[in-house]
C-alpha cells in the first residue's frame, strides 16, 4: 500500500472539514481565546538481537480555546516528526524519517454535548491489554508514550445527567489499517457508527456498532480472489465493567464481511478481564485478561481461532519510581511476549529503562509505527521531555 503524501492528507481534510478553517481562524482572532503551545520530545536507543536502533520523535501541539454564548470552541493541531536509524556498526547504517499530521481538529462543546471534527483519536471500551473494541486506534499497551495515529472524521457525544452518554461518528479518507483490521477501508466511502454507554449497578455497560466499506486491493484476499471487489462490513460490540472489590469486565465484538468468496465471513472476539490492587507495601496492582478470536462461516459457528492470555503488574517503589511488567501468551503458537519497565518521573522529564523478550513477528496489533521496537530480544533506554 502506498504511503499517503502530504498533498493526499490535505485533500482528505478539505473534503471532510470545509468549515474547519473558518472556525480555527475565528478562534485565533477572538479576543477571549487562550492559546497553549506544548510538546513532547523523546529519544531512545534500543539494542536487540545483532543490531542497535536510535530514534528521536518530537510532537509539538498547539491548542486554542475560546468561549462564546455559553459554548466552548477549541482547536488542536499536532505534528509527529520522527527520525529512526538502525546500524550494525557505523559502516552499515540505515536511517529513515517521517513528518505526519498527528492531530488536527476543531471542537464545539457545552456542559452536556460536544462535536469534534478533524484528525482525532477515537477510543473506547473496557479492556486494557487485549481490546476487541480497538476499532479506530492501534495503541500498544507496552508503548510508554501510548501513541496512535488518528482518524479523519466527525464525532458527536451527548452526556446525560445520570452519566449515560451517546456517541455518533462519521469517518472519511482513512485507508490505513486500524487495530485488528487486516483489510483497509475504502477511503472514498463514508464509515459511520455509534455507541451508547450507560450506568448499571456497580459499573457501566456499552453497545457499539460500525459500518464501513472494505477495499481489498493489494491484499492477500485480492491476490487469491482477483474478482472480489469492494464489499461492506458491519461490526457490533458489547462491553461492561464492574467494581465489586475486584475489577471485572468483558468486551466482545462480532464482525461480518459481506464478500463473495468461500472464506469465513464472521469474526468473533471476546475478552474477559480482572484486576486487583493488593495491600502490599505501596500497593501491588495485578491485571489479567484472556481473549478468544474465532473466524467462522456462521455467526455462532465454530472455526479457526486464536487464544491469547495477558497479564500486567505494576508497583510504585517511591514517589518517583515505578516498575511494571506485561506478559502475553499466544496459546495456538505457543509464543510468549515479555516486557519489563522501570520508570522514573520528574515534573517534565521521564526516564524509561525496558527489557523485552518477544517473537520476531507479533499477532497482537497492526501497529502502523515506522518500526516495531519490541520484536525479538533486547533492551531499550528512553528519555522523554514534556513542555
Amino acid at each position: 500500500m502506498s504511503v499517503p503524501t502530504l498533498k493526499d492528507r490535505l485533500g482528505r481534510l478539505s473534503k471532510i472539514l470545509p468549515f474547519s478553517a473558518v472556525l480555527l481562524a475565528w478562534c485565533v482572532s477572538a479576543h477571549a481565546q487562550i492559546a497553549d503551545l506544548s510538546g513532547q520530545a523523546s529519544g531512545w536507543i534500543t539494542v536487540k538481537n545483532d543490531e542497535t536502533q536510535l530514534g528521536f520523535r518530537y510532537i509539538p501541539e498547539l491548542s486554542i480555546v475560546t468561549h462564546f454564548s455559553g459554548y466552548e470552541i477549541s482547536a488542536d493541531a499536532a505534528v509527529n516528526a520522527q527520525w529512526f536509524s538502525r546500524f550494525d556498526g557505523w559502516d552499515k547504517m540505515e536511517g529513515t524519517s517521517a513528518v505526519d499530521t498527528y492531530r488536527l481538529w476543531v471542537r464545539l462543546a457545552s456542559p452536556q454535548f460536544e462535536v469534534r471534527a478533524g484528525l482525532q483519536k477515537i477510543s473506547f471500551g473496557s479492556a486494557t491489554l487485549l481490546r476487541p473494541l480497538m476499532w479506530f486506534d492501534s495503541i500498544d499497551p507496552r508503548d510508554p508514550l501510548q501513541l496512535t495515529d488518528g482518524v479523519y472524521g466527525l464525532l458527536g457525544r451527548y452526556y446525560f445527567l445520570n452519566n449515560a452518554n451517546i456517541w455518533v461518528w462519521a469517518l472519511y479518507g482513512n485507508d490505513k489499517l486500524k487495530g485488528w483490521e487486516t483489510l483497509s477501508s475504502d477511503e472514498r466511502e463514508i464509515e459511520f457508527g455509534g455507541r451508547v454507554q450507560m450506568p448499571v449497578p456497580a459499573g457501566e455497560m456499552g453497545f457499539s456498532c460500525h459500518q464501513r466499506r472494505v477495499n481489498p486491493k493489494d491484499s492477500a484476499l485480492s491476490t487469491q480472489y482477483p474478482a472480489q471487489g469492494k464489499f461492506p462490513e458491519q461490526r457490533i460490540g458489547l462491553d461492561g465493567k464492574w467494581d465489586i472489590g475486584v475489577g471485572l469486565w468483558f468486551e466482545g465484538t462480532v464482525i461480518r464481511q459481506d464478500f463473495d468468496v468461500p472464506e469465513p465471513c464472521y469474526q468473533r472476539l471476546l475478552t474477559i478481564g480482572m484486576d486487583y490492587t493488593f495491600n502490599v507495601g505501596n500497593g501491588f496492582h495485578l491485571l489479567g485478561e484472556h481473549l478468544d478470536r474465532v473466524e467462522a462461516v456462521h455467526v455462532l459457528g465454530s472455526g479457526d481461532g486464536q487464544s491469547i492470555s495477558a497479564m500486567s503488574c505494576d508497583y510504585p517503589l517511591s514517589l518517583l519510581d515505578t516498575v511494571s511488567a506485561i506478559v502475553y501468551h499466544d496459546w495456538g503458537r505457543d509464543d510468549w511476549s515479555r516486557f519489563f519497565t522501570w520508570r522514573r518521573t520528574y515534573d517534565k522529564w521521564q526516564v524509561y529503562a525496558s527489557a523485552f523478550w518477544n517473537p520476531d513477528q507479533t499477532s497482537l496489533t497492526q501497529n502502523t509505527a515506522i518500526i516495531n521496537n519490541y520484536s525479538g530480544k533486547g533492551v531499550q533506554l528512553m528519555l522523554v521531555f514534556n513542555h
